[in-house]
C-alpha cells in the first residue's frame, strides 16, 4: 500500500516555495500600482472634460447670446457647431463614467493592497522558518483563491497605466524606503539608526 509523505520540508523545497511566493507577489504589486494609476488616469480625464464642457457651455450661450443680440448668423452657426459638439460629450460621458470606473479602480487596488501585504506577511513567515512549509502552502492555496475572487470581479487595466505603474515601481521607487525613512515613522525603540 502506497502510503502519502508529508511535504518535504527541506531547504530547496523552502527555495522553490518562495520563488513562487515571490513571482506571486511581484504580479500583485504590479497590479495594485496598475489600478492606482487607472483610477488616477480616469479622474484626470474626468475632470478635463468638465472644463471642456463648462467651457463649450459659455461658448455656446455666448454665441446663442450674440445671435439674439445682432451678432447675426454667424454667432448662431458658433452656437449650434458648439451646442453640438457639447451634446456629444456629454453623450459620452453619460454611456462611460469615468468617476465610477474610477472608483471601481480604486476598489481593486484596495482589494489588492490587502493580498499584497498577505503574500509579504507569508514571505517573512517562510524566511523565518517557525511554520511547517504545509502551513505556508496552505496559507499560499487560501491566497490564490482570495486573488481569484478580486481579479473576476475588477475591471480591465490599460496599458497606459501599466507604463505608468512600471515607472513608479522601478523609476521612482513607489514601494521601496530607506531604513531613515522608515525610522522616520517609528517610535525610538524601533528605529535602526542612531538616535
Amino acid at each position: 500500500m502506497e502510503q502519502h509523505s508529508q511535504t518535504d520540508d527541506t531547504p530547496q523545497a523552502r527555495r522553490i516555495l518562495e520563488g513562487q511566493l515571490r513571482e506571486s507577489y511581484g504580479r500583485v504589486v504590479y497590479s495594485h500600482k496598475t489600478h492606482e494609476k487607472c483610477a488616477d488616469l480616469l479622474l484626470s480625464s474626468q475632470a478635463r472634460i468638465r472644463i471642456v464642457q463648462i467651457v463649450l457651455s459659455a461658448i455656446t450661450t455666448a454665441g446663442f447670446i450674440g445671435a439674439v443680440f445682432g451678432a447675426g448668423t454667424i454667432g448662431a452657426v458658433l452656437g449650434i457647431i458648439v451646442s453640438t459638439v457639447l451634446l456629444a460629450i456629454n453623450s459620452y460621458t453619460k454611456n462611460y463614467d469615468q468617476g465610477e470606473l474610477a472608483q471601481k479602480h480604486k476598489q481593486a487596488a484596495s482589494d489588492l493592497w490587502v493580498i499584497r501585504e498577505k503574500y509579504l506577511s507569508l514571505l517573512v513567515d517562510l524566511a523565518m522558518r517557525e511554520k511547517p512549509l504545509e502551513a505556508l502552502q496552505k496559507q499560499r492555496d487560501q491566497l490564490v483563491e482570495q486573488l481569484h475572487t478580486v481579479y473576476s470581479g475588477m475591471p480591465s487595466t490599460t496599458f497606459r497605466a501599466y507604463k505608468k505603474a512600471q515607472e513608479a515601481l522601478q523609476k521612482n521607487e513607489d514601494m521601496t524606503f530607506t531604513d531613515a525613512e522608515i525610522d522616520a515613522f517609528l517610535p525610538k525603540e524601533l528605529k535602526r539608526g542612531q538616535g
